[in-house]
C-alpha cells in the first residue's frame, strides 16, 4: 500500500508538472506578439522623449508618424537601403562578426567591444527641411550598458534632449540618468564648436561663469563611474568612430 501511494503521489506530481510547463508554454507563446508591440511602443515613446516631442495624452503611434526611421552606412556616413530598417535588429547585428566590426582598446572608449556596420537613425522634418536628428546611443557605466538616444536640433550642433530607455545603474546614484531635472540640462547645449566635439559630462558641477559652460554637463552626484561611461558613450558616438561623418554628411547635403 505504501508504494502504490508514493507512485501515485509521484504521478500526480509528474502530471500536474507537465500540465504547468504546458500552460506556461503556450502563455508565453499567445503573449509574444503583444509584449514584442508593447516593446517596440516604449522604445517609440523614449525617441519621442529624447527630442522633446512625446505629447503627454497623444497616441504614440500618431505622434511617431513625424519620424523617419532611416539606416546609415557608419562607414561611409550616408544613408543605405542595403537592408530594411523595419526588419533590422541593431543589437543582434552588433554580435555578428559579418554584420560588425571589432574595436580596438583605444577606440573602444564606450566599452561596447564591437560597432554595427549600419545604425538606424529617426529624421524629424518639417517644410523648411531638418527638423531633428536622433541617434542611439549605447556605452557601460557601472554595472551595466546604458541604451538610448541623443537628438540634435536642426543645426547639427545643439543638443535636444537625451534619455535612456535600458540599464541596471544603482538607484539614487547611476540611476539618476533618469532624472528629469538633470536630463533637461542637456537641451540647447553645444555638441560642436565648429567641427570639433566639445560636449563634456564632468565630474563635478558645471561653473557658469567658467568659458565653454555652454557645452558642459553636471556630473551625477555620488556616481563617477556611471558619469564617466555617459561622458564616454556621448564622445564616441559623436565622434569620428560613430555619427560625425554622417552629421557632417547631413550638414552639406550629402548623406
Amino acid at each position: 500500500m505504501a508504494n502504490e501511494s508514493v507512485t501515485k503521489t509521484f504521478t500526480v506530481a509528474l502530471t500536474l508538472c507537465i500540465v504547468c510547463a504546458v500552460v506556461v508554454s503556450s502563455a508565453a507563446v499567445f503573449l509574444r506578439p503583444a509584449q514584442e508591440a508593447n516593446k517596440l511602443l516604449d522604445l517609440k515613446t523614449n525617441i519621442l522623449a529624447s527630442a522633446g516631442l512625446l505629447e503627454e495624452g497623444v497616441d504614440v503611434e500618431t505622434q511617431f508618424e513625424k519620424i523617419s526611421v532611416k539606416l546609415v552606412d557608419m562607414d561611409t556616413g550616408r544613408y543605405t537601403d542595403a537592408i530594411d530598417p523595419a526588419t533590422y535588429d541593431q543589437r543582434k547585428a552588433s554580435a555578428d562578426p559579418s554584420l560588425s566590426v571589432a574595436l580596438s582598446g583605444d577606440e573602444d572608449i564606450a566599452k561596447i567591444k564591437r560597432r554595427a556596420n549600419f545604425s538606424k537613425v529617426y529624421v524629424v522634418e518639417n517644410q523648411q527641411g531638418l527638423e531633428k536628428v536622433i541617434l542611439p546611443i549605447k556605452g557601460y557605466g557601472l554595472w551595466s550598458t546604458l541604451y538610448g538616444f541623443i537628438a540634435l536640433e536642426s543645426d547639427l550642433k545643439t543638443v535636444a534632449g537625451i534619455g535612456f530607455y535600458e540599464h541596471t545603474e544603482t538607484p539614487g546614484l547611476g540611476g539618476e540618468v533618469d532624472n528629469p531635472k538633470w536630463k533637461a540640462s542637456w537641451i540647447g547645449k553645444q555638441a560642436y564648436n565648429d567641427e570639433a566635439l566639445v560636449l563634456e559630462v564632468l565630474k563635478g558641477k558645471v561653473d557658469p561663469s567658467r568659458g565653454g559652460a555652454e557645452s558642459k554637463i553636471d556630473g551625477l552626484a555620488g556616481a563617477t563611474l556611471t558619469t564617466k561611461g555617459v561622458d564616454n558613450l556621448v564622445k564616441y558616438w559623436l565622434g569620428d568612430q560613430g555619427f560625425k561623418p554622417f552629421i557632417e554628411n547631413l550638414k552639406t547635403g550629402e548623406a
